[in-house]
């Protein structure tokens, strides 16, 4: 059973997918870590500030390095 042309298989779609959750699940790591060092160390709130900007970042890079790789992959249009 082959892929037919101009449809996406469900690797595909699960990819693209995932990667609508890439930037807010970055953002969350970045908020929890600041938070709870934040806590622990009694800094509030200089490293939830700090490690929500690491988290944006990080989200950032990964969303552009799965869209380059998408797009990429993807083939071109006749």
């Amino acid at each position: 059973m082959g892929v037919r042309p101009g449809k996406p298989d469900l690797r595909t779609l699960a990819e693209l997918g995932s990667i609508g959750l890439i930037l807010p699940s970055s953002i969350a790591v970045g908020l929890f870590c600041g938070y709870w060092l934040d806590r622990w160390l009694g800094t509030a709130p200089w490293l939830l500030l700090v490690f929500t900007l690491l988290g944006v970042a990080s989200g950032l890079l990964s969303l552009s390095r799965a869209l380059r790789k998408y797009l990429k992959d993807e083939p071109p249009e006749a």
